[in-house]
């Protein structure tokens, strides 16, 4: 009896102390990702290397000296030193400065509804794009409202179409496959933007950076609903990347990322709603209106975004909260991790490679899912371009639910890769099944497009919020943000690139054959989960080998073999 009562509180102190290393190693990668993330550590150049510097120890901020980065002269920027206008009237109305959590609110919602917008300004070429294919024309969808002028230019227009259909230059043969070359001229610069784009942060002041970025993109897609050539596409995407892929890879940390987990599906979900909306009056003002919305948020953004804590947080506040830290942060001083580097630590490859594949699944759809609905028959009839495009937003509500449950399922699990490969596995026959048995009535293509979107962006939403946190505690990395930061670039470009070229791929081979398109989707489905082979294994022996020293240490051992408490 004394030795079982031993043994048990031996156990007992086992299994406390492997709790507190637990509880230790997830306070620590709080500590560095909240760190990171709020601007907390500024930059400093020094013997060709960038290591950290916290804010304690410089006596002021603004005596800090010009070795401080914040632009390209290597001299921290006066406006950043200056709070928004926005933020300095709220403190009036206040009487009081801004709170630390009021302004790290506002970031939060700030930033959300941004890169809504951005995607929702993406998803119109998707809606408008049975208008533009040359089978539409004869539905009599119209450029722009009928007024007198616009009808003598409607006229000036179908005398250079001739006899062909659609809007030029999509009224020819190769039409189709036309459409296809805008989505990768948009997710080609896109996907550069991602590997590239992000050092500019470091250079520019954030908040005038992403504002420019933001109003360029509402111009250039409002004239793109004014003009019917692929060079302006082209010039409207370079200009949106410049906003995008800063915060692309700003935004992309950890815990934040459980609040922005739905960003994407709800700028996708308005993006259609409003751009079907828009059709009966015209198609040009599917681009117009949702280039006016991204354009006031960027001024919103411009008034209101406090690009770090020492630009929206009273100076004092900010030191206050950096000496609690302080400690937490002269610990996470490393050297920034270098591209190549970067592929050669553990994860980083197969988990990159694995959203290239599932990033071209769900971007076609994003891309092609309202053209698909418009061109197939549902219930012996074809569905309105409107009605088509309000339809396709079930799929991004079923990527909602399927982000939260792919995060609900992996923390329950503690198994990021072997829930991906899952949700890629189960994501075959969910499109094999929508695909064949989505037309045999409406309420049948429902259910199977919010199952297919359970499926298809669940994994994607996986693994852009959980890789970074995941790799941020990887023994190679040792919790240093700047290579959290790489690697979060390598993952996020090389799904991007991937994001271009399934619907280039699908602007081809829906010319002949959409079941062609599905089985492309489903084998790229397949080779997703198959390259997280190798991390699912390595997660089914670290759990087996738990099991197997739980069970060691709860076994009737020798009472020598045990260490004191």
């Amino acid at each position: 009896m004394e030795k079982e009562t031993f043994l048990k509180k031996q156990l007992s102190f086992v299994q406390g102390k492997r709790k507190q290393a637990e509880r230790e190693r997830e306070r620590e990668k709080e500590r560095e990702i909240f760190s990171y993330q709020q601007g907390f550590i500024l930059h400093t150049i020094k013997n060709g290397t960038i290591r950290a510097i916290s804010l304690p120890s410089v006596p002021k901020l603004s005596a800090a000296p010009s070795y401080f980065m914040g632009s390209s002269s290597e001299q921290l920027n006066e406006p950043q030193r200056r709070k928004p206008l926005g933020v300095r009237f709220l403190g009036n109305i206040k009487g009081a400065p801004l709170s630390f959590r009021t302004c790290q609110t506002i970031v939060l919602v700030l930033t959300f509804f941004a890169y809504a917008s951005y995607h929702a300004t993406r998803k119109t070429t998707s809606i408008v794009k049975s208008v533009l294919d040359p089978e539409t024309a004869k539905l009599g969808f119209a450029h722009w409202p009928s007024s007198y002028y616009l009808r003598t230019l409607h006229r000036t227009e179908d005398k250079r179409l001739g006899s062909a259909n659609g809007w030029a230059p999509f009224s020819t043969a190769d039409g189709t496959a036309l459409l296809g070359d805008i989505d990768v001229a948009f997710l080609s610069i896109y996907a550069l933007g991602m590997y590239f784009a992000g050092h500019l942060g470091d250079r520019l002041d954030l908040r005038i950076l992403l504002t420019t970025g933001m109003v360029g993109t509402g111009l250039f897609t409002a004239l793109f609903g004014a003009d019917d050539s692929r060079p302006l596409a082209i010039d409207r995407v370079a200009f949106s990347c410049c906003g995008v892929g800063n915060w692309f890879g700003k935004s992309k940390r950890g815990l934040i990322m459980g609040i922005w987990n739905a960003h994407t599906s709800i700028g996708n979900i308005s993006g259609s709603l409003i751009a079907a909306a828009l059709l009966k009056y015209g198609w040009g003002w599917s681009f117009v209106v949702p280039g006016v919305i991204i354009a006031v948020i960027g001024l919103i953004v411009f008034l209101f975004l406090p690009v770090s804590p020492e630009v929206g947080v009273d100076e004092d506040e900010v030191l206050k909260y950096n000496e609690k830290n302080e400690e937490d942060t002269e610990k996470s001083e490393r050297k920034g991790s270098r591209f190549v580097e970067a592929w050669e630590d553990s994860g980083v490859a197969p988990f990159a490679l694995c959203l290239f594949f599932s990033k071209l699944v769900a971007y076609t759809f994003l891309y092609w899912l309202p053209f698909y609905i418009s061109h197939t028959e549902i219930d012996g009839k074809y569905l309105s371009n409107t009605t088509a495009g309000t339809l396709s937003t079930l799929f991004d509500v079923g990527g909602v639910v399927g982000g939260i449950l792919a995060g609900h399922i992996s923390d329950r699990l503690d198994a990021r890769a072997m829930t991906a490969a899952g949700f890629m596995y189960c994501a075959i026959p969910a499109l094999f099944f929508y695909r064949i048995y989505g037309g045999i009535s409406l309420y049948w293509n429902i259910a199977l497009m919010f199952i297919a979107g359970v499926f298809v962006n669940g994994p994607y939403s996986l693994i852009t919020t959980a890789v970074s946190a995941d790799l941020g505690t990887h023994s190679s990395l040792n919790g240093n943000s700047r290579a959290l930061a790489t690697v979060t670039a390598i993952i996020d470009g090389t799904g991007s690139v991937g994001a271009a070229v399934g619907p280039l791929l699908t602007g081809y081979i829906s010319a002949s054959s959409w079941s062609a398109v599905f089985t492309m989707l489903m084998g790229a489905a397949l080779v997703a989960g198959l390259l997280l082979t190798r991390l699912v294994v390595a997660e089914v022996s670290a759990k087996i080998e738990a099991k197997s020293l739980s069970y060691v240490a709860a076994s009737d051992l020798p009472v020598s073999s045990m260490v004191e408490p």
